[in-house]
């Protein structure tokens, strides 16, 4: 369990750093648009405001985003174990080492890569309910479910 607990505070990490960095372009933006003073070129600055007030609009987006997946990532029970996979599990297949949790990418715990991938992702899809010994194609490629936390 405690190899999960560590998965999941680092893919807990993994959306704070990205929630901190969405917040600092909103500020960074909303500063900028401020300080833009309008020019004798009316259209340049509306096209500045406008470009900024995309770029906030966009990173507001993107933190709901993020904060949905903070909700997601909560709700797992790292602590519940199961012989399928679900969300939580740690997967070990022939090709990689797999967390089943949100799209965080890859995560080194103890010298070990595992790649933490949503349930809704094309491969968590594919393995969603399989156990042990069950097969899995991905890109075209054949592998092998070794083990199942």
């Amino acid at each position: 369990m405690l190899i999960k607990q560590q998965l999941h505070n680092l893919c807990h990490a993994y959306l704070d750093s990205n929630i901190q960095n969405a917040e600092a372009v909103i500020t960074d933006a909303r500063e900028a648009a401020r300080n833009e003073t309008k020019s004798s070129a009316g259209d340049k600055y509306e096209t500045a405001r406008e470009m900024m007030q995309q770029d906030i609009d966009l990173n507001n987006a993107r933190l709901l985003q993020l904060r949905r997946q903070i909700d997601v990532l909560d709700r797992i029970a790292i602590d519940t174990i199961s012989d399928i996979i679900i969300p939580g599990s740690i997967v070990t297949t022939t090709q990689a080492n797999y967390f089943i949790a949100i799209s965080a990418g890859k995560l080194l715990v103890d010298g070990q890569t595992y790649y933490a991938i949503s349930i809704d992702s094309p491969l968590g899809a594919q393995l969603k309910g399989k156990k042990a010994g069950d097969e899995f194609i991905i890109n075209g490629k054949k592998g092998t479910i070794s083990d199942v936390l």
